[in-house]
Order: C-alpha cells, then structure tokens, then sequence
C-alpha cells in the first residue's frame, strides 16, 4: 500500500448537517479543511451531526483523522461509504476522546466515491460539535 495522502481536494464537494447560528463564514464546513489552527466547524444543535463528501475521483480510505474542541466531541462516531450512483453502506464505528487532540482511526480497506462521517452522542449537552481538523487519508486511484 502506497504512504497515505490527504485525499479532500479543491474537486471535493462536502456538505454538513448544520451550521452554528448559520454562520458559514464565521462557523462553516470549509473550516474543516483549512489546516488553520484557529478555524472550526461548528454544528448547530442536534442529536446526530454529519460532514458528506464526495470525491472527484474513487479512493481508497484507510484513515481518518479528527480534531475537536474539548466538551464538543462525539462519543461515537459511524462511517458510511459507496460508488457514486449506489447507496452508503456503513464501513464501521469509531469511539473519539473527548479532548483537544488530532485522534486517528483506521479504516478498512474500502474503495468509495462518496464518505458520510456522522458523529453521534455528543458530550455537549445540546448535541453540538465542534471540529478545527477533519483529515481523510488514504490513494487516490
């Protein structure tokens, strides 16, 4: 297997379940992928968040990596993947701490066009969630 690559590009298309507020600028899903310290995504509130995104060519995940703000984390998190024209299926859970880390979580070994992150159980009491880092690694083929 080759060294992992980020795999979010200028060609993904990304969409999030919400946005604090509707404050894009200040709050919005670009934020994820900025790999500015200061940024975040920041969901409104809710009992199940997700970040959508769809590769301009297939890949072949193998690692996801996440930074939350501490007390807005998700206590357990589902991943979901497919080829552009099918439907998602689930690829596996992952369980984040809930600190200010980059936490890592490996993926199997799945070729999709299309990833679905959904983050459930969050430790804020209103369900937000807060993430300065959403890194997607793996090959583009």
């Amino acid at each position: 297997m080759a060294t992992p690559v980020p795999l979010v590009c200028s060609q993904t298309v990304s969409r999030v379940s919400s946005v604090l507020n509707r404050d894009v600028k200040q709050f919005g899903k670009k934020n994820l992928f900025d790999e500015q310290d200061e940024t975040c995504w920041n969901s409104d509130q809710g009992s199940s968040q997700w970040v959508m995104l769809e590769f301009p060519q297939p890949v072949r995940v193998s690692q996801v990596q996440i930074q939350f703000q501490g007390g807005f984390a998700s206590r357990q998190g589902r991943l979901e993947g497919g080829r552009k024209s099918e439907s998602l299926e689930k690829i596996g859970d992952f369980y984040p701490q809930d600190n200010n880390s980059l936490q890592s979580f490996p993926v199997a070994d799945v070729t999709l066009d299309k990833l679905k992150v959904t983050f459930e159980n969050s430790t804020d009491f209103f369900g937000r969630i807060i993430i300065y880092h959403l890194r997607i690694l793996g090959e583009k083929l």
